[in-house]
């Protein structure tokens, strides 16, 4: 069947359900702006140098029982994480996979939220509830941090929907890692997105790995981006670990998506230092020849050297900014260990949006089979 015909047929069939035609983008302030290009840039970095800072302590508190469940770092990665994210607006919406601490900081939640929510505490941007693999933050159009696998793709797609509903100017930018290309979740979304026009970019990023197993061996098709041909989209792959690169690439297919209701899939190609999560030491499908290779062209390098090229930098300066990246964590770490855990006793609260269910989930508990009434009781597990 022609896009014609099966868009004349969606029309037949949904006359009621067709978004209106995209209108005029209105001037939203976006992340940066106030800024100077210089400033941005550098505010850029400085985002870079902090990701780089929290990842080895996050690893460091884990190992340490600070931390419970998983914990997905994005050491090397931070020039994808940065770039994509500083290229958004502040009201386009941002979700993104369970290797989310980066994100989460490059759309500006402060360390201190961040590392509390990693310890399960109340002042943790998801109040103690979501913990590392889902970190959000809802004033900040951050919608998470999901745990399943392509799981967040159709939901994604659910929203960049209600933005077309609404008649908003905006755009959805969803994150996801390669090795969710292969779910039924990746076809599914990319097959509505390209159906209804919907105003979203995949962005795809590629650290080679998907666990333990390499592209290459997972995918029929390993050069990702071709993969949104199938859905008549475009697709675009991008050095994820060249900082300018990725924020010119992804505020391009925004714009798009804002004003046009383009979707696309931009691939972004970068490499994780780390294990899969920290419980993976990562040296059994791969070695440190390989490892060594990849830091030789370290993202935060490039981007130092990149900067001072356009004289926004003093490489001098760069020592004292990671100085500075590195105490915020510390402040960020004791920030952790000084706040409160949440009341157990709340458990239910927030799980649905009926405002009874906290009632209906204490009634519940009263015929639980496995002595939860008890462990309530008692204020909760104890280690």
């Amino acid at each position: 069947m022609e896009r014609d015909d099966a868009e004349a047929l969606n029309q037949a069939v949904q006359p009621d359900e067709r978004p209106p035609e995209p209108r005029e983008p209105e001037a939203t302030r976006g992340p940066d702006d106030g800024q100077d290009q210089s400033g941005r840039l550098r505010r850029l970095f400085e985002l870079m140098l902090l990701i780089r800072a929290f990842e080895p302590e996050a690893e460091r508190q884990y190992k340490a029982a600070k931390i419970g469940g998983y914990c997905h770092l994005a050491t090397g990665q931070e020039a994808a994480h940065v770039g994509a994210v500083g290229a958004m607006r502040d009201d386009d919406v941002l979700i993104a996979a369970y290797r989310d601490h980066g994100l989460a900081l490059a759309r500006g939640v402060d360390p201190k939220a961040v590392m509390a929510e990693l310890f399960g505490r109340i002042d943790g941007c998801a109040h103690g509830r979501g913990g590392s693999m889902h970190l959000l933050d809802v004033g900040r159009n951050f919608f998470g941090g999901w745990g399943i696998v392509g799981g967040h793709l159709p939901v994604a797609a659910g929203i960049a929907l209600e933005i077309v509903r609404r008649d908003e100017p905006r755009a959805v930018l969803c994150e996801l890692g390669d090795g969710a290309v292969n779910t039924g979740a990746w076809h599914e979304s990319l097959n509505l997105a390209g159906l209804w026009d919907l105003p979203i970019v995949f962005y795809v990023v590629n650290n080679v790995y998907g666990m333990g197993t390499h592209v290459e061996r997972a995918s029929a098709e390993p050069e990702l981006y071709k993969r949104a041909g199938a859905h008549r989209i475009g697709g675009e792959r991008v050095d994820g670990d060249d900082l300018l690169a990725v924020r010119d690439a992804t505020g391009r297919l925004l714009g798009q998506a804002r004003e046009e209701r383009r979707p696309a899939v931009l691939e972004a190609m970068t490499y994780r230092y780390r294990g899969h999560s920290v419980a993976d030491a990562g040296w059994t499908y791969r070695s440190r020849e390989e490892v060594e290779e990849h830091q030789r062209h370290d993202p935060l390098d490039r981007a130092v050297a990149r900067l001072a090229e356009l004289d926004v930098l003093d490489s001098t300066e760069v020592e004292g900014l990671r100085e500075q990246a590195e105490a915020r964590v510390r402040e960020a770490v004791e920030f952790a260990e000084h706040s409160a855990e949440p009341d157990v006793q709340s458990l239910g609260e927030h799980v649905y949006g009926d405002p009874a269910s906290a009632e209906q989930v204490a009634r519940m508990t009263g015929g639980a089979p496995f002595g939860e009434p008890d462990l309530l009781a008692a204020g909760g597990p104890r280690t």
